[in-house]
């Protein structure tokens, strides 16, 4: 151990001694000053010197005395001490009382949207089935005969009434998820046949948009553990988002590769508008559009990217995404492979 690390001493815990001393009346503010002084100067001759060690130096105190100060100090610093450790105590419980009541308010709250949201989905759900229906009449002139302008009216109005219906059935699948009410039926699924589904479904939205949806995936690619109605949703979910954000001219293409000898991956790329970087966590959150303004030019409820990563979860993988503001972004995510 280096010779220059000064020994340990009660006094050195005290960090206003020389106050307190005076406050004592056991010294003046005179002799204080004196003392301090005296140890400057020992201390400029490179000793380790306490303001203790100057005052029985100047005979200014005895060491009896000086040990009774620093034991008072030292009881006075320890009682503060406690009483300060109390108080933090009292303060992080309380403060931990006042987050758990916010949580359990945030969960109430939570839950009586996710109830609103299930209530009122299912209330719309009727009417518009019985629009659905009289409108189908009236395209088929079930109900007597329509001239050509009438059939493109009702044409648009019933491509109108099925994007409703499938925007009721997010709010559905939503408020089943929010619950854990989302049952998932997990079974031998042929991956590549719900891919080719999903983009066969997507593909005259993709037309309409002057946007190329492909597929590449080998005829070898094997089966996958997975609800095939849910994850098939969300396969059509990302390719709707993909060519949502593409201008014309642009493409989205899903692949599937196996990784491994366990996992099929499956990875939805576009050449969309991409997302910046530091929003890339919002993206997942529910009921929210990076473009919230009144004017924005992209539609949709904000649910899908929220329910396509519970639905991949619910699958025990993760939904990854990797995207370029300007050039892009891709969606990829691991499925259990499953073989004969």
């Amino acid at each position: 151990m280096s010779q220059n690390v000064p020994k340990l001493t009660p006094e050195m815990l005290i960090p206003r001694l020389g106050e307190y001393i005076v406050q004592k009346e056991l010294i003046t503010e005179d002799q204080l000053q004196k003392a301090l002084a005296y140890q400057q100067e020992q201390i400029a001759m490179g000793e380790h010197y306490l303001l203790g060690q100057a005052l029985m130096d100047l005979n200014m105190l005895d060491r009896d005395t000086l040990d009774q100060v620093v034991t008072e100090q030292i009881i006075q610093l320890r009682s503060a001490l406690q009483s300060a450790n109390h108080n933090l105590e009292q303060r992080v419980k309380e403060r931990t009382s006042e987050l758990n009541e916010a949580l359990q308010r945030l969960s109430e709250l939570s839950k009586m949207k996710a109830n609103f949201v299930a209530n009122i989905s299912h209330e719309l759900r009727t009417p518009l089935t019985h629009v659905k229906g009289y409108l189908e009449l009236l395209v088929t002139e079930s109900l007597g005969s329509i001239s050509e302008e009438q059939r493109h009216a009702l044409r648009v109005t019933q491509r109108s009434t099925t994007k409703l219906e499938s925007m009721i059935e997010d709010l559905i699948m939503f408020s089943l998820a929010s619950r854990g009410e989302m049952s998932m039926k997990l079974e031998k699924v042929d991956i590549r046949r719900v891919v080719t589904l999903a983009a066969k479904s997507a593909s005259t939205k993709a037309e309409e948009r002057g946007v190329q949806v492909l597929v590449s995936a080998l005829d070898n690619i094997p089966a996958v553990q997975a609800d095939s109605e849910k994850i098939g949703w969300a396969m059509t979910q990302l390719l709707d988002n993909g060519i949502k954000f593409t201008p014309s001219g642009g493409s989205v293409v899903i692949t599937l590769k196996e990784e491994g000898h366990n996992l099929v991956l499956v990875s939805i790329t576009d050449t969309g508008i991409g997302i910046p970087s530091n929003r890339l966590r919002e993206i997942f959150e529910p009921f929210h559009q990076l473009d919230a303004s009144s004017t924005r030019h992209y539609g949709g409820t904000g649910l899908g990217l929220s329910l396509v990563r519970q639905i991949v979860e619910a699958h025990g993988s993760l939904l990854d995404v990797q995207s370029v503001e300007g050039k892009g972004s891709t969606f990829k995510f691991p499925l259990l492979a499953v073989r004969d």
